[in-house]
């Protein structure tokens, strides 16, 4: 697991309610087993540039809404 410096926070599973996305939907999407969705959303497994420009690319929003280094504030702070 990654120490907490190289850990990367992410929103896919937000991204993907809002859209009424499965794990496995988005996986076939992306061309990636369903389980490596899981562990992305859980931070226990950083993606690399290429799978996070294309989980990006695939909400149609940029990198930055997907992914950052700090924590996103909770909704509604």
């Amino acid at each position: 697991m990654a120490s907490s410096s190289e850990t990367i926070h992410n929103r896919i599973a937000m991204l993907r309610a809002e859209r009424g996305t499965s794990r496995r939907e988005l996986a076939d999407a992306l061309g990636v087993h369903y389980q490596t969705i899981g562990y992305l959303e859980r931070g226990e497994y950083s993606p690399s540039l290429h799978l996070a420009l294309r989980i990006a690319a695939h909400f149609d929003v940029p990198v930055e809404v997907v992914f950052a280094l700090e924590p996103f504030p909770r909704l509604g702070s």
